[in-house]
């Protein structure tokens, strides 16, 4: 047998065992959690509840660094929409909340890399109602759950304009490590972003589903709602600290 270790002046990164590609592609097919459903992006079934929960958002901040946004008519949201459910990369999902049987918010699997094994979570856009809720974590837990423990995924992304602190904030919550700042990444609405990426590897994702799990969990949370033990403490030693560099 031929041996394949490379000599120590050439190092390389080690073989990846088990490894079959390329992995499945996320499907358009629901997510159900304890507290919420992530359902196939639809115009016609989510788009009034979508216009009405983001329309709580007076100054249209959670548009600022959104690549498409803000809408003065329904109609124009509406046309975003209906692309939008036409993708597959992005692949939207909208975010119900099941106690309220409301849709409050999106999020789409993208970036879809089967080959290599690597996905990005983007195009989060959380109404007011969603922004610091729990259904709004454990959505984002079920499509990282989808990634790794369905399609077996090797690499979770989250990706961010540099300047968007509460991404970058959120990231880290999730357990996400910061990985750096990309300069002159993209232009978004006619500017310049450089961009924050975080990442997830299958050897993180253990641990980090455990954090989710015990988070998540009914007992974390007393009578009136208010959380036992903070997610971003359960994940504090699972990441690498964000340096701030913009």
């Amino acid at each position: 047998m031929t041996d394949t270790t490379p000599p120590p002046d050439r190092p390389l990164g080690p073989p990846v065992a088990g490894w079959t590609a390329p992995r499945p592609r996320p499907a358009r097919e629901a997510m159900e959690g304890r507290l919420c459903r992530l359902e196939p992006l639809s115009a016609e079934a989510h788009g009034e509840d979508l216009w009405q929960a983001n329309s709580a958002d007076a100054d249209g901040r959670m548009w600022d660094y959104m690549p498409n946004g803000p809408y003065g008519e329904f109609s124009e949201y509406a046309e975003w929409l209906a692309g939008a459910e036409k993708s597959d990369d992005p692949l939207f999902f909208a975010i119900r909340d099941l106690a309220s049987d409301r849709v409050l918010g999106v999020a789409s699997l993208m970036r879809i890399d089967p080959v290599n094994g690597v996905i990005e979570v983007g195009n989060i856009a959380y109404s007011p109602a969603l922004q610091g809720a729990p259904v709004a974590t454990e959505a984002m837990y079920l499509m990282m759950a989808q990634a790794f423990d369905r399609l077996g995924y090797r690499r979770y992304e989250w990706k961010c304009n540099a300047f968007n602190a509460p991404s970058r904030r959120a990231a880290q919550r999730l357990g996400f490590s910061y990985e750096g700042v990309f300069r002159n990444h993209m232009v978004v609405k006619g500017r310049n972003r450089n961009t924050a990426w975080f990442g997830i590897t299958d050897a993180d994702w253990p641990a980090i589903k455990q954090a989710f799990e015990t988070w998540l969990a009914a007992d974390n949370f007393d009578a009136d709602g208010k959380q036992r033990q903070r997610l971003s403490a359960l994940t504090k030693n699972l990441r690498r600290e964000d340096t701030g560099e913009v």
